[in-house]
């Protein structure tokens, strides 16, 4: 992107990378979480950040939103030239209107935590991009175990945490959602006076992972017994944390279908990475291997996360489908040439074939004249061998999938 725009703006929750992965580009950096001189700059002469060796880091600009159309009129100034500036930031500014102008001057990328892929942990013989084309081949995975994977939840995806135990680092991500609650929402302008509120709002979120829970059931849960928590407090504070990039829900899909019957259109509630799930409710990996039917959600989550990475640089939206009768699949992965694949997500193997047999039955009800036939049928399993079926479909175990 830098050699094609004069700004690109990374966003991402916090400690995902951004600023490492910028620093690795740029020759001059301003930090303004950490440098007071920065911000004060920032605030009386904001040209001076607007000049030094390029590529600048412009580190948690959010902090001082006001250097947006500072970028955008320099890029303006020095027509022609690319890659000038790299913008990131962990929260997305309460008012965002402003951003517009930066269309064609200021390119987004958005980041995520790692991949398994991208920490290691799957060897990537399954390319999605292969997968859309017909070319990919039987391969073998990693060699991961369930409870390997489950130590993958609980870490997640978080560089700092890559050499720790998930105890360890699940005690880390605990205090990450204590600073969210307690520091970050209140930074962006969030009003909120209750953390506790927004600690039981993350629990019940976390209890309903990778579901389409409604704010309705997500607000009694969070009221309780005494009931005094509002639908709009609940929507606002989830609002809040959406901005922060802490929650990334994952959009219906919308296809044409052969069937009367409608798809439903409720988004499924995701975290950024499953771990943050596990962090909400303290859950260790024990607990985890002792409720396999929450593991499977949280397994679901991760796919998920894994999915949006790899299609990310291939144009690629992550969406799901359920029709009224029942029939859904987990993930739909489109890209911009209109192309698709769908993927169920099962922990355990005994349930390929009933997942298998859903995909087809999916298939057929797609009106393939108007939407096109799916590139690929697969899925996504915790261990075991890549390889297609006699029906088709993928059998992918994750610790295999890859860009």
């Amino acid at each position: 992107m830098l050699a094609a725009v004069g700004a690109v703006l990374i966003e991402g929750p916090r400690a995902c990378g951004k600023t490492a992965t910028g620093a690795t580009r740029s020759r001059t950096a301003f930090r303004f979480d950490i440098d007071d001189a920065a911000r004060r700059t920032a605030e009386v002469a904001p040209s001076l950040l607007m000049q030094g060796d390029p590529p600048i880091l412009l580190d948690e600009w959010q902090l001082e939103p006001q250097l947006w159309n500072h970028v955008r009129r320099a890029v303006d100034d020095r027509s022609g030239e690319k890659g000038i500036f790299i913008l990131t930031g962990s929260a997305t500014p309460s008012d965002n209107a402003s951003r517009h102008s930066g269309a064609g001057r200021i390119a987004a990328l958005r980041m995520r935590p790692m991949s398994l892929f991208e920490s290691g942990h799957s060897n990537g013989s399954v390319s999605l991009e292969r997968l859309f084309t017909g070319a990919q081949e039987p391969a073998k995975g990693a060699g991961l175990e369930v409870t390997d994977v489950i130590d993958r939840i609980v870490t997640g995806g978080w560089p700092a945490l890559q050499q720790d135990g998930p105890r360890t680092a699940a005690r880390a991500l605990r205090g990450y959602l204590d600073q969210i609650s307690n520091v970050d929402l209140p930074a962006v302008g969030h009003r909120t006076r209750s953390p506790e509120r927004i600690q039981r709002l993350l629990s019940t979120l976390a209890r309903n992972v990778a579901t389409e829970a409604r704010i309705t059931q997500i607000t009694a849960d969070v009221a309780g017994a005494d009931g005094t928590v509002t639908r709009s407090t609940v929507t606002n504070d989830i609002n809040g944390l959406a901005r922060l990039m802490v929650l990334e829900d994952q959009p219906a899909w919308g296809p044409h279908l052969r069937s009367r019957t409608p798809a439903r259109e409720a988004a499924k509630r995701h975290f950024t990475d499953p771990s943050l799930a596990v962090a909400a409710i303290r859950g260790t990996p024990e607990r985890l291997l002792a409720d396999l039917n929450w593991t499977g959600l949280l397994f679901e989550s991760l796919a998920v996360r894994d999915l949006r990475v790899y299609s990310q640089p291939l144009g690629g939206l992550v969406s799901h489908f359920r029709n009224a009768k029942g029939l859904e699949v987990d993930a739909i992965v489109q890209l911009d040439d209109g192309r698709w694949a769908a993927f169920e997500v099962k922990l355990g193997q005994r349930a390929v074939d009933a997942a298998a047999e859903g995909l087809l039955k999916f298939a057929n009800q797609i009106d393939e004249v108007r939407t096109g036939t799916p590139a690929a049928l697969a899925v996504i399993t915790a261990t075991g061998m890549a390889y297609r079926r006699s029906d088709g479909v993928w059998v992918i175990p994750i610790d295999a999938l890859g860009p």
